[in-house]
Parts: C-alpha cells; structure tokens; sequence
C-alpha cells in the first residue's frame, strides 16, 4: 500500500497479455473479411471476462454457425446482452455508453458497457466493487474506449466544415486496419487472415491494458492531490488564484474539471511545483481549457525569454532562473520565489 494525497492506494501490478487461462469450452464469433479495431478489442475485452475467459475466436458470415456461438461481436445483426449479442449494425441501434455521452456504440463500447466493470477489476486485482473500479470505469470509457466507438461508426471529432490542417494516421484504429491482409496478397482460403485479426487482437488489448495501468497507477492519484491542493489553495495566496503542489504530478489533466466539480471561483491562473530534475520549482499559467494551448493569465511580457540575473533584475525578485518565449512557465531556485513571480505576475 502507498499514501497519496492522504489516501492509500493498492499498489498494483500491471498484467501483460495474455494472462487468462486459456480453454475453448466457449465460442465467441465475429466476421470474417475486413476487420477493425472494434471487434478486435471486443474479442480482447470478452476473453478477459470469467465466462469467456481464454474462448476460442471464430470468424464466418455463416448465419447457421454463428447462431450456434456462446457470444457474438460486430455481426449478426442483433443487441441482446442476455444471450451475449453485441451487434451495432442494425436498424434502430442508437446505444450509448451512459448518461452524458451521445457517441454511438461499436461492439467494442457494447462489451465494454456490460463488462468492463468486471474487466478493471479483474487487470487491477481489485474487487469489482471497489470504489476505484467505478470511478475508473467511465474514465477510461470516455479516454480510450470512445474513440474507437466513433471512429467505427464514422462519428467525427469536431463539427467543422473546414478540412484538417494535418492528418494523424497514428491512432490504434489506422494502426489496427493496416494489420489487414494487402489488398495483393488476400486470400479468403489463407488462415492468414485469422492470423493478423488475432495479432490485432493483441495490439488492441495491450493497449487497453496500459491504459487501464495509466489511469489507475498515476491519473486517479494525481487527481486526489489536486484535489487537495485545489482545497487549500487561499492558504498559499489570499486572492485563490495561486494553486501549490508540494509533489509534482500531471495536475493538468484534472485542473479544469475539479474547478467545475468544487465550483472554484476565481479560477486558478497559476499553479507551483518542485521541479522533478532540480531543487528549483517552476511556476505555470493554468491553460483556457484542457483542450487549448493559450494561457488565461501569461507571465508578464517584460519576462518572456529572459534569464537568470538578467531576468531576476527586471522581476524584482531573486532567484528567477527563466521564463518561456510564450510566458506560459517560468522558474525560480525556491517556492517562495516562484511565489513571489506568481503574484507579481497576477497583479501585473
């Protein structure tokens, strides 16, 4: 066990894949032909649950054969949790995972509805009951899982009409589509195809599975220490708008929502931390949003790209060792140096 943020906190062991035990009692299928991240993951995520542990693969079209399979993913044209059906295809599907998503799912967003619960618990050692299995579970729905379930149903990120400034072809789905059989090279006879589908089974479930060891082993305990810090933020500066972190830790994937989670008002312009490669501790202007790069509040512009003695001169304040071009960060030799950059930054 190990204390964060005066909470204990399970030290967990990642499990690499694969680690269920394998026994074909059981008979998941999905199509064969083309396959996609979702199915791939489904397929993963349903061989990590007790029923299904370790269950054989199969991929056909044939209606007669799949109708005579323990589960089915991305085919067969139904959604029946109760008879293991997790098909998005048909007409009148318009799933979502839960309350406050509107992204319709795959097969991959199905199994994991009704699994993945049982999943985390299962990776992380942990009883499903848990409290940090719940918390975790739309979390990592909502960072991992989501936007194979749009990718796959051809929801786009943004509600744009201009084209992209720049293509990334390096997500999980682009990785996993080009694992297909060349359009040269296929053959429906080759059992090579079953092959690569289960090689992207294995890309994708890896994946998950760090996924699932990031957000528990180092999101979920950063978050309760900004939580606190968040907390006691007017004890570091009266004015609220000065945030100190005594442990440096990714605070600013939690900042803005647990602003608008504990309601703080004025938001945080600046927040301090020890510097994880010196004894000197940096000072950041808190983002607009989670999504933007500009600042709310930048370092003063007289500051932007000075150094040292020179930049401690114009400061007014010792110790001052630099501040980004952008006046987005900035340092100091001592927290109450950084302090001091902090609220002379703020009033500036």
């Amino acid at each position: 066990m190990v204390k964060l943020a005066g909470v204990w906190h399970k030290t967990l062991t990642f499990q690499k894949p694969p680690f269920f035990v394998s026994h074909f009692s059981t008979r998941v299928g999905t199509h064969n032909g083309t396959f996609h991240c979702d199915e791939a993951l489904a397929c993963f995520f349903l061989r990590l649950s007790k029923n299904f542990s370790g269950a054989r693969i199969l991929r056909t079209r044939d209606p007669n054969l799949l109708e005579s399979l323990d589960a089915l993913v991305d085919v067969g044209g139904v959604y029946d949790p109760k008879r293991n059906r997790f098909d998005h295809h048909q007409t009148g599907f318009h799933q979502v995972f839960s309350h406050g998503f509107a992204t319709k799912l795959s097969s991959a967003g199905l199994v994991y509805k009704h699994f993945g619960l049982e999943i985390i618990a299962k990776v992380l050692g942990l009883d499903q009951e848990h409290p940090h299995v719940h918390q975790l579970y739309p979390v990592i729905y909502r960072n991992f899982v989501e936007a194979i379930d749009a990718t796959d149903n051809g929801v786009n990120q943004y509600d744009i009409n201009e084209p992209p400034k720049y293509v990334i072809n390096t997500t999980l789905p682009c990785r996993i589509k080009r694992l297909n059989l060349d359009w040269m090279d296929s053959d429906p006879l080759s059992d090579r195809e079953n092959q690569a589908f289960h090689g992207a089974m294995a890309l994708a479930g890896a994946e998950f599975l760090e996924s699932v060891n990031y957000y528990a082993k180092s999101w979920l305990p950063a978050r309760y220490i900004v939580m606190e810090c968040l907390a006691a933020r007017e004890t570091v500066d009266s004015s609220g708008e000065i945030m100190k972190l005594n442990l440096s830790c990714p605070w600013k994937l939690h900042i803005h929502e647990l602003e608008e989670e504990m309601k703080i008002n004025p938001s945080v312009k600046y927040v301090l931390y020890p510097d994880d490669r010196s004894e000197n501790w940096r000072l950041q202007s808190v983002a607009i949003s989670a999504a933007r790069f500009e600042s709310r509040k930048p370092l003063p512009y007289l500051w932007k790209g000075l150094e040292n003695d020179t930049l401690s001169e114009v400061a007014g304040i010792p110790g001052c060792t630099f501040v980004h071009m952008s006046g987005f960060i900035g340092g100091n030799r001592s927290c109450d140096g950084a302090l001091a950059m902090a609220r002379a930054s703020l009033n500036a």
